[in-house]
C-alpha cells in the first residue's frame, strides 16, 4: 500500500497514549507542566493525523477509479485542515498542459465544480516542486502583479509526485473560521500527498489502458470491416486483365474499392476515400458501398449514378462526413468506359501513342451537397490501354523529409513498367512508394486499382 512506511514510522513513534504529569512532592515546575502538555498535544495531534491517513489508505486502496480517489481525496483534505474547499489538478502528460479536476466547493457539501488553478501558482509548483503556504497570497512576494480571486484568503499547495516527476497538485483554500493554515497543516498536507501519488498514477494508467485497449479493439473492427468490404478476388473480363489492391496504414483510413458486374459485358469499377479514421470511416464506407450497389442495380449512367448516391449519402450522414470517388462503367464488349468523378484523385489513362490522360470530369465530393448533378464522360479503349486508378495515399505518401511521392513520380513510373500484368504493374508501385517512404510511418491507405485491354 502507498504511504505504508510513513504509516508504520508514525505507528511506532506515536504509539503511547498521552501521559499526565508524574506525581511529585514538593512544587511543580510550571516549565515541566507546559512541556508534558506540548508533549500531550503533540501526541494527540499525532494520533489524529495517524487516524486520517489510516481511513484515507482504506479508502482508496481498493479503488481504481481515478474519479472516485480523487474525490475521496478532496473530501478528507479539506475536513483535515479544516480548509474551506480543496482542489487537485492533474498534470496532462500528452500536452504539456494541465487538466483541472474536481473541486470540492464547501466543506459542507457534497457537490463538486470545475476549478481554474491560477496558473502562476501552477507554474510555481512546475518549477520549484515543493509545498506552498500562503496565507496572505495578494501581498506575498512570489506572486507579486498576480490576480487573485477575491474568495482566496488563504492556500496551503502540495506537489503529487512519482518517482521525481510532478503528476499533480493539492491545494486547499481558505481555513475555516479566523485562524490561518500552520506549518503543521501543510505537513500533514505533504503527508497526504506522498500517499496518494502513487495511488492515482497507478488509477490513471489502468484508464489509459483500458482506453488504449478499447481503441485497439475499435482498429481491430474497423479493419476487419474494410476487409470484408473489399473484393476477395479479381474479376475475370474476357479481354482485360484487371487488379485492384488497398494496403491500410498503421491507424485504419477510409481507402475503398469495388468490383461489381452489372451483365456478363458490364462492369463496375470503382475507388474512393470515406473521410475520418477508425470505426466511423469503416461504417461510412459499409454505407457508402451499399448505396452504390443499390444503384449500381438499376443500371444506370456513370453520373446518373453518382447523383442518385450523392443525394441518398447526404440525408444519411453528418454534415462533416464525405467521401471522394472515381465510378467507371466498362463495357467489355464495346470497349468502352464510361466514368464520373466525385473530387478523387484523377487517374491516369495510357495509351500507346498518346500522352497520359487524366480522368477529372465529374462533380464535387459526395455528402457535402444534396443537389448536385454529376457529369459523365466517355472513353473508348484500345489495345494495350492501360488506367491507373488511386489514393491519395500514394502521391502524399512522405519520406522522412516530407517529401511526397508526387503525381509525376507516378506516372513516369507508370510509363515505365507498362508491360508489366494488372498486378505486377501495383507490385511495382506499391514497391516504389515504400521505398521512397523509407523507415517513414505509412500515414494513409495505399489503394489502387489497374484495368488493362489485352486483346
Amino acid at each position: 500500500m502507498p504511504g505504508g512506511k510513513i504509516l508504520s514510522s508514525l505507528t511506532n513513534v506515536f504509539s503511547r497514549s498521552p501521559r499526565e504529569p508524574e506525581r511529585r512532592e514538593g512544587p511543580v515546575d510550571p516549565a515541566n507542566i507546559r512541556a508534558l502538555q506540548e508533549e500531550n498535544e503533540q501526541l494527540k495531534r499525532a494520533l489524529e493525523e495517524l487516524s486520517i491517513l489510516n481511513d484515507l489508505a482504506r479508502a482508496i486502496g481498493a479503488s481504481l477509479d481515478s474519479e472516485d480517489i480523487i474525490e475521496k481525496i478532496v473530501r478528507r483534505s479539506v475536513r483535515a485542515v479544516d480548509a474551506a474547499q480543496a482542489v487537485i489538478t492533474l498534470v496532462d502528460r500528452h500536452s504539456d498542459d494541465a487538466m483541472k479536476t474536481l473541486v470540492r466547493a464547501m466543506r459542507t457539501s457534497s457537490a463538486h465544480e470545475r476549478f481554474h488553478l491560477n496558473q502562476n501558482l501552477l507554474g510555481w509548483m512546475h518549477l520549484h516542486k515543493r509545498p506552498l503556504l500562503t496565507n496572505d497570497p495578494r501581498n506575498d512576494e512570489r506572486f507579486r502583479g498576480v490576480k487573485w480571486e477575491e474568495s482566496i484568503h488563504s492556500l496551503i499547495c502540495v506537489p503529487l509526485m512519482v518517482k521525481s516527476e510532478l503528476i499533480g497538485v493539492l491545494t486547499v483554500y481558505n481555513k475555516k473560521g479566523e485562524s490561518q493554515f500552520t506549518e503543521a497543516d501543510q505537513r500533514l498536507l505533504g503527508i497526504i500527498a506522498a500517499q496518494s501519488a502513487q495511488v492515482v498514477e497507478n488509477a490513471r494508467l489502468y484508464e489509459e489502458e483500458k482506453e488504449y485497449a478499447l481503441v485497439q479493439e475499435q482498429i481491430r473492427l474497423a479493419r476487419q470491416i474494410q476487409i470484408d468490404l473489399l473484393p476477395k478476388y479479381p474479376p475475370q473480363v474476357p479481354g482485360y486483365d484487371i487488379a485492384g489492391v488497398s494496403i491500410p496504414a498503421q491507424e485504419v483510413g477510409g481507402d475503398y474499392f469495388d468490383f461489381m458486374e452489372v451483365d456478363k459485358n458490364k462492369l463496375v469499377v470503382c475507388l474512393g476515400d470515406v473521410s475520418g479514421k477508425g470505426l466511423p470511416a469503416s461504417l461510412l464506407m459499409a454505407n457508402l458501398q451499399a448505396t452504390l450497389r443499390g444503384q449500381t442495380l438499376l443500371d444506370i449512367s456513370a453520373g446518373e449514378c453518382l447523383t442518385r448516391s450523392n443525394r441518398l449519402l447526404f440525408r444519411s450522414t453528418d454534415p462533416e462526413k464525405f467521401a471522394t470517388l472515381f465510378y467507371g462503367v466498362l463495357d467489355a464488349e464495346e470497349h468502352r468506359f464510361c466514368f464520373s468523378n466525385a473530387g478523387h484523385e484523377n487517374p491516369i489513362l495510357l495509351s500507346d501513342t498518346d500522352e497520359p490522360v487524366r480522368l477529372a470530369v465529374g462533380g464535387l465530393v459526395l455528402g457535402v451537397s444534396g443537389e448536385f448533378p454529376f457529369e459523365e464522360e466517355m472513353i473508348s479503349l484500345k489495345r494495350g490501354d492501360l488506367l491507373v486508378i488511386f489514393s491519395d495515399g500514394i502521391t502524399e505518401a512522405g519520406n522522412e523529409e516530407d517529401e511526397q511521392f508526387g503525381d509525376q513520380k507516378l506516372v513516369d513510373l507508370v510509363r515505365k513498367h507498362r508491360s508489366e500484368s494488372a498486378s505486377g504493374l501495383i507490385e511495382k508501385i506499391v514497391e516504389a512508394v515504400r521505398e521512397h517512404t523509407d523507415k517513414a510511418q505509412q500515414m494513409d491507405d495505399i489503394t489502387i486499382v489497374v484495368v488493362r485491354r489485352t486483346d
